[in-house]
């Protein structure tokens, strides 16, 4: 009897723990639900999140994420965060995922799950075109002043590939475009997508170019959520309507990303 007594016990102990387990993986999807609204963690950047010239919020992630928003029914609601602390924002459910430019990493996988991978991106070196021959090789960055974004796939390709370099993280990728106009860095490794969309003739960074000589990390970007959240497995299922539709093609051709698309 006692033996009895003693596994009913344990049994009722357990309970609220294999209860909070199962709500741990609904959790992300059905609260978004009930409030009616996806909180998404973004930085200025293009043109995957960026504001247009009457101050609206547009780019690849937006219209993604709007697109899915859609689908699951739910409002989308844009927060600008500080990079470097992404992880913390979304374990402390600030956020309800990260949806910019966001690169998968084995590392990151430790902190949180990811979508499936959408885009197909690389990290580059930008330089003022009058350094262009200059800085031609990874070899000349050595000892010279190199930026990238603190907690960015860019700060990781320059702990990999320019070790030599020396290296300062700056808040955004946007920081680093303008250390590099301003002359107070020599170089900067940022996201190709944004590299080619934000310099050449006709933008504020005409001065500025892509070294294609120096070949960095390439990467995949995919959507972030908390670890064990139902919403990876439901938007990537939304994800793949939006593939076969088409509508995912026709954003990407609008932001010029139609041949970065992983449509499979």
């Amino acid at each position: 009897m006692k033996k009895l007594i003693s596994i009913l016990l344990v049994a009722l102990l357990l309970i609220p723990l294999f209860a909070g387990c199962a709500g741990s993986e609904d959790d992300d999807l059905q609260r978004i639900k009930k409030n009616g609204k996806l909180v998404i963690g973004i930085t200025e950047y293009a043109p995957m999140n960026y504001y247009d010239e009457g101050g609206k919020l547009i780019g690849f992630d937006t219209e993604y994420a709007e697109a899915v928003c859609a689908k699951l029914g739910v409002k989308p609601e844009f927060v600008v965060i500080n990079w470097d602390t992404k992880e913390v924002e979304l374990k402390a459910k600030n956020i309800d995922c990260i949806w910019n430019g966001l690169t998968v990493t084995e590392e990151r996988k430790e902190n949180m799950a990811f979508s499936s991978p959408y885009i197909v991106n690389e990290q580059v070196v930008l330089v003022r075109s009058a350094d262009l021959e200059k800085y031609s090789k990874k070899e000349s960055l050595s000892g010279v002043a190199v930026v990238a974004e603190a907690g960015s796939a860019g700060e990781s390709a320059i702990e990999a590939d320019l070790p030599e370099a020396e290296y300062t993280a700056v808040a955004s990728q946007a920081n680093a475009l303008l250390e590099v106009k301003a002359g107070t860095s020599e170089a900067a490794v940022i996201d190709a997508t944004m590299a080619f969309a934000m310099t050449g003739p006709g933008t504020d960074y005409s001065d500025i170019v892509v070294s294609k000589d120096i070949d960095l990390m390439d990467e995949e970007y995919a959507i972030g959520f908390r670890l064990g959240s139902a919403l990876v497995k439901k938007v990537d299922e939304i994800t793949q309507g939006l593939l076969k539709d088409g509508t995912l093609k026709a954003i990407a051709e609008k932001y010029d990303l139609a041949d970065r698309l992983i449509s499979g």
